[in-house]
């Protein structure tokens, strides 16, 4: 029989918890495809990789809508097959509401709600025809997005950032029901601040010292818990991460 090797997207993979949580399911032994604005990141992270692990990149930017189908196809270009979607690229401006330009919150949508969709969806029909085929994975099919504390207690200036993501909760939460039937598990991961370049680009030391960060691998971690079925007990809830706690919505 015929030995199935899970395949993973995670996007963002070029920096922070993106890259993390591609270097943590490498190690597991999933195939990786890397996905990112830039491919010289990308590179990076791949060249990081265990030396028996299995990846390739595919710059793309997600706030394109076309961006959902693209990833797929990369997957099963490059290995036959897809089993887990990170959706973790975001953006993030610290802005006063009164300074939220509709251009903005259309950028910001796009990329942290529409993009995580679009991929689903995209996902979805995948993993609907490897069930029928009974091809799949040792660990099923899974999809985790990389949501934000913000969205239950959202951050002065995070107006847009916080609402974009909150959407996310609910997209796992209508794909842990939908896909009940057909095998597929779904969670958000939702921390606070983490020490990444995308909050440094935002915040100081002096506004917010490291020690009241969690790092990318704590997430990476939690996320890969979701990802090896420890955490089905919460399919479909929202794992809220504070620094030294954990909870589920």
């Amino acid at each position: 029989m015929e030995q199935i090797v899970p395949v993973a997207i995670v996007t963002g993979a070029g920096s922070g918890i993106g890259r993390a949580t591609a270097l943590a399911l490498a190690r597991e032994g999933l195939r990786i495809v890397l996905v990112g604005r830039r491919a010289e990141p990308l590179d990076e992270t791949l060249d990081d990789f265990p030396e028996h692990a299995d990846g390739v990149i595919a710059p793309m930017d997600v706030s394109d809508p076309a961006s959902g189908a693209q990833m797929v196809t990369a997957a099963l270009g490059s290995f036959g097959r897809l089993d887990v979607l990170i959706n973790n690229a975001a953006a993030a401006p610290l802005l006063p509401i009164d300074k939220t330009t509709p251009e903005i919150l259309q950028q910001v949508y796009m990329t942290n709600a529409v993009g995580p969709a679009c991929a689903i969806a995209a996902a979805w029909t995948v993993f609907l025809r490897q069930h029928a085929e009974g091809r799949r994975s040792p660990i099923g099919h899974c999809i985790v997005n990389v949501s934000t504390l913000g969205t239950d207690d959202p951050f002065p200036g995070f107006f847009a950032y916080a609402a974009s993501k909150a959407p996310l909760n609910l997209m796992a939460k209508s794909c842990a029901k939908e896909g009940r039937e057909i095998g597929v598990r779904a969670f958000a991961v939702a921390p606070g601040a983490v020490e990444t370049p995308m909050l440094r680009a935002i915040f100081d030391r002096d506004a917010l010292p490291g020690e009241h960060c969690l790092s990318p691998e704590t997430v990476a971690e939690e996320i890969l818990a979701c990802v090896s079925g420890e955490r089905d007990i919460k399919n479909g809830q929202t794992i809220f991460m504070r620094k030294g706690s954990a909870g589920t919505v």
